[in-house]
């Protein structure tokens, strides 16, 4: 595949650069990790601010190639990440956008792409573990609205949140005495957050901020006009919000990351680790790591050029390595600092904090492994 850039597609970074070079050093302060409203509204002036420059339609509207471009030099220059915007611009924006009616793709994407909107995701509770396909959050049909009952928990973003990503129940289990595949009966929903009987309680994380939270759903009634794809399909719609997170959501942080460990190996040509060949060989092996993804990251886009824009499950082979590499170079950065990795206030030490989670959200080691194993490879299925 060609993994170069075009000469328009060169234009376009060329204007980015630019623009942010303009922009970024007037920007406020970020607001404190614990101030979650003023988080958003930091973010969501950000988002507007990309709106009116033209760049807020990269996340569905342009090419992946050049989605690409804009995650990478956003990244390098410093500017703001999505933030409390996530959600809405890198999962379920580009699922509305691929499987959402005209009508659902009016309403919902001109709000988040202006940063007017904020979304959280709704798919993960706390019985079903990795195996997202046993949700028991039950949707039940009652006319034009669907009344939905369960809980929800490591919602991203509920607190701040206008509208869910949510998965549900819609169908049995179970049919006819015989098991019935569980993910046929899901059906994926747009839940606004200020319905009555949506109960939110925030969970506070090892680094002390509060960005996920519980979600109790009590005879919830959002309207069947908010079912993206048909009932009982969801779990396809999944996918393609799945393909999403683990293909292209992660790429500003590959670019992260490979500026981080140029940060790390100049502090230990500064403070004297430098000398140890057994870290040098580490360093080394990670910067080697990190090219490896961004070029991994390039074929990914390429792939996606050729199906309509949405990343297949060479996402998956990305995720899975670069959960690890992201925490064996915060490990490397550790080993780097000494007891300065140990402090709370340090931003090395809440990024190695954040790292340990990696292997777990938007699909744990093992379920990346599995896909793997049986969709790539041909393998059969564990029994």
């Amino acid at each position: 595949m060609d993994l170069t850039y075009t000469e328009a597609e060169e234009e376009f970074r060329a204007g980015l650069r630019e623009w942010l070079a303009k922009v970024l050093p007037g920007l406020p302060d970020r607001p404190s990790p614990d101030d979650w409203p003023g988080r958003r509204a930091y973010d969501a002036g950000w988002q507007r601010m990309l709106h009116d420059a033209g760049y807020a339609d990269v996340h569905w509207d342009a090419s992946p190639t050049r989605r690409l471009i804009f995650l990478e030099e956003t990244e390098r220059a410093g500017a703001p990440y999505v933030g409390a915007n996530f959600v809405g611009l890198l999962h379920a924006g580009p699922t509305i956008a691929a499987e959402g009616t005209p009508a659902q793709r009016e309403r919902w994407l001109p709000p988040v792409l202006r940063g007017d909107e904020i979304w959280c995701q709704g798919f993960s509770e706390p019985d079903a573990g990795s195996d997202l396909a046993a949700l028991r959050t039950r949707a039940v049909r009652d006319g034009d609205d669907y009344v939905v009952t369960g809980s929800k928990i490591w919602t991203s973003h509920a607190e701040v949140a206008d509208w869910c990503e949510l998965l549900v129940r819609t169908g049995p289990a179970t049919a006819g005495g015989a098991a019935t595949p569980k993910h046929r009966g899901i059906t994926w929903l747009a839940m606004p957050m200020d319905a009555p009987g949506v109960t939110v309680r925030p969970l506070r994380t090892l680094a002390g901020s509060t960005e996920f939270a519980e979600m109790f759903l009590d005879e919830v009634r959002v309207p069947v006009a908010n079912r993206v794809g048909a009932e009982n399909d969801g779990w396809r719609v999944t996918m393609v919000t799945l393909s999403f997170e683990r293909g292209t959501a992660f790429v500003g942080e590959v670019v992260a990351c490979r500026r981080t460990l140029g940060r790390l190996a100049r502090e230990a040509r500064r403070n004297g680790r430098w000398d140890d060949p057994v870290l040098r060989r580490r360093l080394g092996r990670l910067h080697a790591e990190f090219g490896a993804l961004w070029r991994l990251t390039q074929w990914n886009v390429s792939e996606a050029e050729t199906s309509g824009g949405v990343p297949g499950v060479g996402g998956s082979v990305f995720k899975l390595r670069y959960s690890h590499a992201r925490q064996e170079l915060y490990d490397a950065a550790a080993e780097v600092l000494g007891a300065g990795s140990l402090s709370l206030d340090e931003e090395w030490t809440l990024d190695r904090l954040s790292s340990l989670s990696y292997t777990i959200a938007a699909g744990t080691s093992q379920i990346q492994q599995n896909i793997v194993a049986e969709r790539i490879l041909g393998l059969p299925k564990g029994r």
